[in-house]
């Protein structure tokens, strides 16, 4: 195996990893949305409308995951994708636990559900800026012409994170309902710091991409990457809609009007098909020439 497949699947098994691990964090937040929230951190309302409200605190790590995104591929353009996950990773092993030791309305009063919320958008902004820098970090290591198929494992991490935080939660809901509801739903969000641990050792071994070594060692990253992509973006499909347009206009050209300047110079009829089409493109195509013909005369 060579250096590049090696540092590829080492990519590709980081990016696996970190993700399965930052969706099992993310999910593992919904199963206790359902089970556990309504009864702990709204206490004061009916169950059905504690409920509600707990997936409404739910909701908000989805409205931070662009932020997410926004911040964290900034950065990995600027800094490198390998300091950004692992700040990302910690970012949600850090909420997750958390909220595994987090007071309930009983303790706290108000203050539990503020802290629930404010615990949940770090959860969406770290996942934000994974999921991304993941697929990006994966694709860059990989082997010339594989870049899509290593790319393609931080996808199945989403899956992983989802079946695992459903088996953990399903294991603790086996306790009695008084147990349980203690300390019982606690541990899966505890066990997140050592999976988040386990995650690191793999990511830590991971190598920036080369393409990124380059450009960092001849000063040419970009330096606000979140003004500059966009920009380029918009002038590389203004560059590529002038070339298509210009290589229609030509074979507009080659195909159908000069046959028919052909037939009216020399008597060869070209064939019925090609005349037609003259016909409709011709006057069109000349008045086009026309207006570039007297655009340079008056220069």
């Amino acid at each position: 195996m060579n250096h590049e497949t090696a540092t590829g699947r080492r990519a590709a098994l980081a990016s696996f990893a970190g993700t399965a691990i930052e969706w099992y964090d993310f999910y593992l937040y919904g199963t206790a949305s359902a089970l556990v929230f309504g009864k702990l951190f709204f206490p004061e309302l009916n169950p059905a409308t504690g409920v509600l409200a707990a997936f409404g605190t739910f909701w908000v790590g989805f409205l931070a995951r662009p932020l997410g995104g926004i911040v964290f591929g900034h950065l990995g353009d600027r800094v490198g994708r390998k300091n950004t996950l692992v700040v990302t990773l910690l970012l949600m092993g850090f909420a997750t636990f958390a909220v595994g030791l987090l007071p309930t309305y009983a303790k706290i009063g108000i203050a539990a559900p503020l802290l629930l919320v404010a615990l949940r958008a770090v959860q969406g902004v770290a996942v934000g800026g994974e999921w991304g820098g993941a697929v990006v970090l994966a694709a860059e290591n990989a082997p010339a012409g594989r870049g899509s198929y290593f790319a393609m494992f931080a996808q199945q991490g989403s899956p992983a994170g989802s079946i695992l935080s459903t088996v953990v939660f399903l294991a603790v809901s086996a306790l009695p309902d008084e147990q349980f509801l203690t300390w019982g739903w606690r541990v899966p969000f505890l066990l997140s710091g050592v999976l988040v641990a386990l995650g690191l050792l793999i990511r830590l071994k991971v190598e920036e991409p080369a393409e990124f070594v380059r450009a960092k060692a001849k000063a040419a990253v970009a330096k606000v990457p979140l003004v500059e992509v966009p920009a380029d973006c918009v002038a590389d499909r203004a560059a590529r809609h002038r070339r298509e347009h210009h290589g229609h206009r030509r074979r507009v050209l080659q195909q159908h009007v000069r046959p028919r300047l052909v037939h009216e110079r020399t008597g060869h009829r070209p064939p019925d098909h090609a005349v037609r089409a003259a016909r409709r493109v011709r006057g069109p195509v000349l008045l086009a020439a026309g207006r570039g013909a007297a655009g340079r005369t008056r220069r």
